[in-house]
């Protein structure tokens, strides 16, 4: 049993002591999300505000835990009249909730750049866990900045009712599934 506790705490000590930092490249990076409007058209928009942090032992990203904090407030869809709209209490209420987070729980692969990532999204003061896709499109050594960096899709759908988001206006108008869309470059810390 000894020989088990000290082989255990070994394996958890170099995974921590391996582990590398990623951090998203604001410039190079976007959040997006995509909606149905009145069964006819959809909307588009992108929150300015957010970041994804990243550690990994892995250099396929394979044990990834992954982490997004992004600001309701800065959500824009090149309409002010609609951003001040969604920033209000009818959908993201940004005064009383002002960022959303993502926390990833586990990561499974599809293929060889595909993975499965599963984690708890909150937003609107709801948590509901969610799975995405993430592509990993490689990582290179960044000719401008020396740095190395990444560079990942991920891809989802959404409920906006599971998280109380615009619960008065039905999916006729404002439809219930939003598609969403992270484009990131990472960067080693």
């Amino acid at each position: 049993m000894k020989t088990f506790k000290l082989t255990f705490f070994l394996a958890i000590t170099t995974l921590y002591a391996t582990a590398q930092n990623w951090k998203s490249d604001p410039e190079h990076s976007r959040l997006g999300f995509r909606v149905e409007h009145m069964q006819i058209s959809e909307v588009n928009g992108i929150f300015k505000d957010f970041e994804i942090d990243v550690k990994t032992a892995k250099p396929d990203f394979s044990d990834a835990v992954i982490e997004l904090r992004a600001e309701t407030g800065s959500i824009d869809t090149e309409i002010e009249a609609r951003d001040k709209h969604l920033k209000d209490k009818d959908f993201f209420d940004v005064e009383n909730y002002p960022t959303i987070q993502f926390k990833s729980k586990s990561i499974s692969r599809i293929d060889e750049n595909k993975y499965s990532v599963t984690g708890m999204l909150t937003m609107h003061n709801v948590t509901k866990q969610v799975t995405v896709e993430m592509v990993h499109n490689g990582t290179i050594t960044n000719s401008v900045t020396k740095k190395r960096t990444a560079g990942f899709q991920v891809t989802g759908m959404i409920s906006r009712s599971d998280f109380e988001i615009g619960s008065k206006f039905p999916a006729k108008l404002v439809g219930d599934k939003v598609f969403i869309i992270v484009d990131a470059e990472l960067q080693l810390q």
